[in-house]
């Protein structure tokens, strides 16, 4: 099985935490004496995502994830001398059960995959300046046959490349090591969806080409569980102890697999990844499961480490593109792959740090849903290709993919039941554009939370964009005991999100969470009970604000002056500008032509300007080059503007 890490690491380095308020958790790999070529490097100048320094690509070692005994060693030596205190999975549990606090700098040192280099080259280190670290073994690899091999990366691993069960014997019994389960057979990829994609064993419920079916979630869970069984079990009979943290394979988890690991014993979970925040917003995790763990890769010198631990934390400016995946579906798949790859090429070439894509069809402009791009248990399925093309958004682009969904517009092919569940016009009033169902009715909210777990079980999203059909209007006629003021019917609208994002994450539980916002509601505040829409409520509700910026969408006689205007009441909130992204039009839907590049990088420039830190636009239409992207790049291109680091 090819390695799935370095794919993953780079996705999730925009999507979790790599320091948990008060423990900053390394992970280390192999561990040789020679080791290739010079470290991968996050540096401030070249903004989120590991960069290898210019000229020596083709030096570096085939495992990226090596580093030399001398340079572990100048690790160790460093954290001695810059006053971190290396701590032992014990004292972590006991400070976050408060029953002890964590010394200051506290580190916590992490080995994963069970290779002999832990015993041959860890261990003396380790013995040596007395730190205690957590190794985390897959069971499958120790066991493995005289003639096996396992296809892990930059060549075939065999039986005496993976430490044995009484090497960890010896190790734990000296006090200064912990095992970890790092499952015992779900480090590999499995099938998850009809194109043939392989993600993680545990982050996604398995496809069978042949039955053409997923897992249910039944079965999902009888296989994290019965794999966590066997790997408990076998921990506690060779090393007498059962093991109290389990280390997830690439990252991946779910909410269920976190729940069945702490049921078992294995009440500490760890995933990957470093962490992207918002000034207002700092940091943290005070809890034991999914704690981040910054990944240590292509050996790092001492400088180099000595940076990466300063600046556990990355900032970027988010660069979106909200993507239509109407615009990637074809009949022909021949066709359609054609058009993800051009749109993998946009993506890439642009700099983009979110996608937000399109998880309805929608190919007649509508704005409602009728049917949808992945399996689920009400809508017709158009095409299974959400998964498919969110997977290879984040691992060959490295961004985070939101899922784009409505909130109300769903068209139902029962009429019945559309009948009964849609927002009707008051006595004498006009019905709105689009259709909605009634938020305030239960079937409404199950039928929609239905839909949005059902798009989490097959895609390991980032996080959500609830779409701009999420208004209440004062002509809705909305049934009996529904509060009536604006204020009280945005905070419904934001009670009936925030069950959805529930629903989504019993599959993801770190998703985030973006919202539409109209400009009006920011320009004109009264104007909150027409929309159901405020500014300071949603950032207090969401991750992310996405305004549409969008002066032809608004009729506006001078664009220019309507921007400067909404960045200034942006501004004018607390932690406005920090946590809203100003989304413009690349279309005039009013006369259906496309905006001149030359103008959308001029509002853009504008924009910052006023001091606008995160942009995004839509639509973008691959085919038409529209956006043109080379001449959008000096505008938008998060690798041309990175954020100021600290």
């Amino acid at each position: 099985m090819k390695r799935l890490l370095l794919p993953l690491i780079l996705a999730l380095f925009a999507a979790a935490g790599a320091r948990a308020a008060d423990v900053l958790v390394l992970c280390y790999h192999d561990v040789r004496d020679e080791v290739e070529g010079n470290p991968v490097q996050v540096l401030p100048d070249v903004g989120r995502f590991p960069q290898v320094t210019p000229g020596i690509a083709a030096h570096l070692d085939a495992d990226q994830y090596a580093t030399s005994t001398r340079n572990l060693a100048a690790n160790f030596d460093w954290l001695s001398a810059h006053g971190y205190h290396v701590i032992s999975l014990q004292q972590l549990m006991d400070a976050r059960n408060g029953h002890a606090a964590l010394p200051d700098k506290a580190v916590l040192l992490t080995f994963d995959d069970g290779l002999r280099s832990s015993y041959t080259k860890v261990f003396p280190l380790l013995k040596a300046y007395h730190y205690p670290a957590v190794m985390a073994v897959v069971g499958a690899w120790a066991d493995l046959a005289a003639n096996g091999k396992v296809d892990f990366g930059p060549r075939l691993y065999t039986r005496d490349d993976f430490v044995t069960w009484e090497q960890l014997r010896e190790m734990q019994d000296s006090g200064l090591v912990e095992v970890a389960s790092h499952t015992y057979d779900l480090h590999r990829g499995i099938f998850a969806n009809p194109q043939g994609n392989q993600i993680p064993a545990v982050l996604i419920p398995a496809y069978d080409a042949q039955t053409q079916r997923y897992e249910t979630t039944d079965e999902y869970t009888l296989r994290i569980r019965a794999d966590l069984v066997h790997s408990a079990e076998e921990i506690r009979a060779k090393l007498g102890r059962r093991p109290r943290a389990v280390m997830w394979p690439y990252g991946g988890y779910t909410g269920m697999s976190d729940a069945i690991a702490a049921s078992l014993g294995m009440s500490v979970s760890f995933t990957l990844g470093l962490p992207v925040t918002f000034p207002d917003r700092p940091f943290g995790n005070t809890s034991l499961q999914a704690i981040p763990r910054m990944v240590l890769m292509s050996n790092p010198t001492a400088q180099n480490f000595a940076w990466s631990i300063q600046h556990p934390v990355l900032k970027s400016d988010i660069r979106a593109v909200q993507v239509d995946l109407d615009y990637i579906y074809d009949a022909d798949p021949i066709q359609q792959e054609r058009n993800l790859s051009v749109l993998l090429e946009r993506i890439k070439t642009l700099g983009v740090t979110q996608v937000w894509l399109q998880a309805f069809a929608d190919p007649g402009g509508s704005n409602a849903a009728a049917a949808v791009y992945f399996p689920n248990r009400h809508l017709p399925m158009r095409a299974d290709l959400f998964s498919r093309v969110a997977w290879q958004l984040r691992t060959r682009c490295g961004v985070e993919v939101y899922a784009w969904l409505p909130v109300l517009a769903w068209q139902l092919p029962d009429a019945a039941m559309q009948a009964r569940l849609q927002i009707q016009p008051r006595s004498g009033m006009q019905a709105e554009a689009p259709v909605r169902l009634n938020p305030f009715l239960p079937e409404t909210r199950t039928l929609a939370g239905d839909l949005y777990e059902d798009l989490a079980r097959t895609a390991p999203i980032a996080g959500l964009l609830f779409n701009d059909d999420a208004v209440l209007r004062d002509t809705d006629d909305l049934g009996a005991h529904v509060p009536s003021a604006g204020p009280e019917r945005t905070r419904a609208l934001i009670a009936f999100t925030n069950d959805l994002q529930a629903r989504v994450q019993r599959w993801r539980p770190q998703v985030a969470t973006a919202r539409n916002l109209y400009a009006e509601p920011v320009l004109h505040p009264q104007s909150e009970s027409w929309y159901a829409q405020s500014l300071p409520a949603f950032l207090s509700a969401y991750n992310e604000v996405a305004l549409m910026a969008m002066p032809a969408l608004e009729n506006s006689k001078a664009p220019d002056s309507w921007l400067r205007k909404l960045a200034q009441e942006v501004g004018s909130v607390p932690g406005g500008l920090n946590r809203t992204v100003f989304e413009l039009q690349t279309v005039d839907w009013r006369t259906r032509k496309p905006i001149a590049t030359s103008k959308l990088t001029r509002q853009m420039q504008l924009l910052q300007s006023k001091g606008v830190l995160h942009l995004a636009y839509y639509p973008d239409d691959l085919k038409k080059n529209n956006p043109d992207i080379g001449k959008l790049i000096p505008a938008f291109s998060a690798s041309d503007h990175p954020a100021a680091q600290p």
